[in-house]
This record gives C-alpha cells, sequence and structure tokens, in this order.
C-alpha cells in the first residue's frame, strides 16, 4: 500500500514559547494544524474540499508525546502521514524533528470523523472520499 506523506519546515516564533525558551505545550496542535494544511495541498485533501462535498471532518481525538523539548532558535520540520483505515475517519501520525540533527522531538496522532451538514455522525466513508483513498492508492 502507497504512504503519503507531506513535510514542513517551520519556524519557532517568540510568541510560541516560555521564560525557559520552551515551546508552549499548546503550541504544538497548531503545528500539527499546518501540517494538516499541507497534506490537504498536496493530495487534495484540504478542508474546503471537504466541505465543498458536504462534509465537515473535525477533530474527535489529538494526542502527542513529547521526546524532547522544543526551544526557541531550534530548526523543525514536521512531517505527517496518512494513516490508512476502513473507517469513515482520517487518522494521521506526526513526527516534528530537528534540521539541524534529525533528532525527534515530539510526535502525535490525530483522528477526524466525518459529519453531514446537519452535524450528524456520517458512519460511512462518504463517496468523495472513498475516490480519494482509490485515487491515492491507499485502500485497505
Amino acid at each position: 500500500m502507497k504512504e503519503l506523506k507531506a513535510s514542513k519546515d517551520f519556524e519557532i516564533r517568540f510568541s510560541e514559547v516560555d521564560s525557559m525558551k520552551f515551546v508552549w505545550h499548546g503550541s504544538y496542535p497548531l503545528y500539527f494544524e499546518d501540517a494538516r494544511e499541507v497534506f490537504g495541498a498536496q493530495y487534495g485533501l484540504e478542508y474546503m474540499t471537504i466541505f465543498d462535498h458536504g462534509y465537515y471532518a473535525p477533530l474527535v481525538d489529538l494526542n502527542f508525546h513529547y521526546k524532547r523539548p522544543l526551544i526557541y532558535g531550534m530548526h523543525p520540520r514536521i512531517t505527517i502521514t496518512y494513516k490508512p483505515t476502513e473507517a469513515a475517519k482520517i487518522v494521521f501520525e506526526y513526527e516534528i524533528r530537528d534540521r539541524e540533527d534529525d533528532s525527534l522531538i515530539a510526535t502525535g496522532e490525530s483522528t477526524q470523523v466525518f459529519l453531514d451538514k446537519d452535524y450528524q455522525l456520517v458512519w460511512d466513508n462518504p463517496p468523495f472520499y472513498e475516490e480519494w483513498k482509490q485515487r491515492w492508492g491507499v485502500l485497505e
């Protein structure tokens, strides 16, 4: 099965750090969001594409694990990997690494489900999502 990945280099803004120059934990979900946007643009799974097909895709689970501090002045890269599943959901895994030495800084995972325009949970994969999975060769 084909593995779908995207990466984004990013800079740490001063507003994201505490007095120890550590990135505040609340910034990590924003980095993951940036990665989802890069992935969507690269593979045609943008939020507006989902919306234009009559669905929402809210996050229902988000976790991250710190391996070492992300510190102001570092030059990180986030990599997002699509995790195929038969269920009507979108699952991604994340890695943040230091671009200088490729050391692992943090990992994470997110799960999004589909809601219709009436905010009702969709139990089966929407047709556009099945077509997307087929196009990219990630059907299980």
